[in-house]
């Protein structure tokens, strides 16, 4: 027996669908088929020739331009650093910080920036200290693509970042925070080899500069050791290595204990 209740509800006309079926969108598979038109299209922006593929990422980088892009970095990076031109705004913030990093002999090939967001704050209202190890982890990679450039073009630098035959792998690293970062902020980051007398490991030290702030917020250096991922040992890369670091990437000398960089000469 149905109570008043289950009566009073059962009474009730039911309602009806007001909103027409050719507005509401449809997912079936006509959708992916004029997807796969536009792909076929010649004339199409999407267009994907038969036998190719699209790029890795929507902002994947000419990897056979990467060593001329090197150069000009570093090359605009000396003109940023020379001109008494004033700028405004956030332009005039990275040039000054692009102008303050190469006067502390970070590598103009290395800067790397870094927007803050919101997400990184903690619960005490600033970048949260561990992100900082992100942070210079991909001013780290950034470096490494213009090493691989000068030791082999294209195809040493895609071995390095693969991990096929000898490339680098991190030790150990260390970070000083010098001064809270809060969002909205963008940090560049900046790294410069450091060599002693060891022939298979060498020091990078990195500084992240705020833009806001203007000023250097947190620093690091970690120990780099040149690995074998053939043979997974440290080996010693080679003079032209060392060349590359000493010569032309402008690396520090620093006295260390084991075998002299330089064949025997400190």
């Amino acid at each position: 027996m149905l109570s008043s209740r289950h009566a009073f509800l059962a009474k009730r006309p039911a309602r009806l669908l007001t909103r027409p079926l050719s507005n509401r969108p449809f997912l079936g598979g006509s959708s992916i088929q004029s997807l796969q038109e536009v792909f076929r299209d010649p004339s199409s922006p999407f267009h994907i020739p038969p036998g190719t593929i699209g790029p890795a990422s929507p902002d994947e980088p000419p990897q056979e331009l990467l060593a001329e892009q090197y150069e000009a970095s570093v090359t605009n990076a000396a003109r940023a650093r020379d001109s008494d031109a004033p700028q405004n705004g956030v332009s005039d913030a990275a040039g000054q910080a692009r102008a303050k990093m190469i006067s502390l002999g970070y590598d103009a090939g290395s800067l790397w920036e870094q927007s803050i967001v919101w997400g990184h704050h903690d619960a005490f209202r600033h970048v949260n200290n561990a992100h900082y190890l992100r942070f210079f982890e991909s001013g780290r990679m950034q470096w490494l693509l213009g090493l691989g450039n000068l030791l082999g073009g294209k195809e040493r630098t895609e071995a390095m970042i693969a991990g096929q035959g000898v490339s680098l792998i991190l030790k150990s690293i260390n970070v000083n925070f010098r001064r809270p970062v809060t969002f909205p902020d963008t940090l560049l980051i900046g790294h410069k080899p450091v060599v002693s007398s060891s022939r298979t490991q060498f020091t990078l030290a990195a500084a992240a500069y705020s833009y806001t702030q203007r000023a250097v917020v947190a620093d690091s250096e970690g120990v780099i050791v040149w690995y074998d991922y053939d043979k997974l040992r440290k080996c010693d890369p080679g003079d032209d290595a060392w060349r590359v670091l000493r010569e032309i990437m402008g690396a520090e000398v620093r006295e260390g204990q084991g075998r002299p960089v330089n064949g025997g000469q400190r």
